[in-house]
């Protein structure tokens, strides 16, 4: 039998909770210890979990419990600096998107890892999902050039507001949310990103000054295949289109269509709405010898899909898979730091008005 591996869990808000449980049901993980400044969700996590330490600083935890895995789940301006911690004290390392704050952190990670033989995975969790994966693979069967149309605009209130406005401390909603959806756009094409330009508005003084709570990029790979993505957070945000997941190439086209009715009403700040996908709708363009359409829509039912939660499981499963089958994770690692690299360029467009030629 594998030996069972301790994990000590930094960050007890929602993903490190979730992640936190996916590590407690699985035979592989032992939670040995729960990290965050603030008592009530530590205290609250550790009880879910049976009782386990709680610390509120980060190198106390990690010299006490000495775990062969740490799961990063705090703001994004600390990740780099506990994998560092983590990785030369040899552990291997979860961390939640993005894998730092700048892509020389990021490479000196990824450098970092190699050199120590541990491995990083960063959350990137809709590598995990079935049904995003196979819109990946749909779309990639499209042709060359590829549109790639995408959004995710949150209407926050009450709590959720509040901890957007957190995350508008570190980094804009283009950031934090872009680096999922560019490295899927990334996946489609298989191809290099040469330039990227963006627009922002700020929507809201409260926030802190120079931060935008509104944004959207425009990508161009070497290919020719351009993709857009929109991010908005805040009470002001509109409902409607907040979900834009769809894909364009010379043979037609694959989107991801929401399903009406009360059973899937999830409002966009629901974080399971952002992973959901209920159908992909995929369009052929053969024209008959009248000039009509010759082959009707497929739609492929996914209703089935995982929730939030199983997603995490998945996650931290490959996760356990990747340290004791030894799994390379160099592209993985690149991928995230090329992710990284186009939304700080869009962040940069929108600062200096300028296209940013990578």
């Amino acid at each position: 039998m594998s030996q069972i591996i301790d994990v000590l869990v930094v960050g007890c808000g929602h993903m490190g909770s979730s992640h936190a449980h996916a590590y407690n049901k699985m035979e592989g993980f032992r939670v040995a210890g729960v990290v965050s400044r603030g008592p009530e969700t530590r205290g609250k996590l550790s009880e879910e979990l049976g009782g386990v330490p709680q610390f509120d600083r980060f190198d106390k935890a990690f010299a006490e419990v000495r775990p062969q895995a740490v799961s990063i789940n705090t703001y994004p301006d600390t990740h780099a600096e506990f994998v560092m911690k983590a990785l030369y004290g040899g552990a291997h390392v979860f961390v939640e998107k993005p894998i730092a704050m700048t892509v020389e952190e990021g490479q000196e990670i990824t450098k970092t890892a190699e050199q120590n033989g541990k491995k990083v995975v960063v959350g990137y969790i809709l590598r995990h999902h079935p049904a995003w994966q196979k819109f990946v693979e749909i779309a990639r069967t499209l042709g060359k050039p590829l549109v790639m149309r995408m959004n995710l605009n949150q209407q926050s209130s009450g709590s959720e507001w509040v901890w957007h406005k957190h995350l508008m401390n570190v980094m804009s909603p283009l950031v934090d949310c872009g680096v999922h959806y560019v490295d899927v756009m990334c996946q489609m094409t298989g191809a290099n990103p040469v330039r990227v330009s963006a627009i922002g508005a700020r929507l809201t003084d409260e926030i802190k000054p120079g931060m935008y709570n509104y944004g959207q990029l425009q990508v161009t790979f070497h290919d020719g295949s351009v993709g857009w993505y929109e991010a908005g957070w805040g009470p002001m945000m509109s409902e409607q289109a907040f979900f834009v997941k769809d894909v364009v190439g010379p043979e037609g086209c694959v989107s991801i269509v929401k399903s009406k009715g009360p059973e899937h009403d999830f409002g966009s700040s629901d974080i399971d709405s952002h992973t959901k996908t209920n159908t992909l709708q995929i369009h052929y363009n053969q024209l008959d010898s009248e000039g009509n359409f010759a082959k009707e829509d497929d739609f492929i039912d996914t209703r089935d899909e995982p929730d939030h939660q199983e997603l995490c499981d998945r996650e931290q499963g490959y996760f356990l898979k990747a340290i004791r089958e030894d799994i390379d994770l160099t592209e993985h690692l690149n991928d995230a730091v090329n992710s990284l690299r186009i939304v700080l360029a869009a962040d940069e467009s929108f600062r200096t008005h300028k296209t940013v030629t990578l």
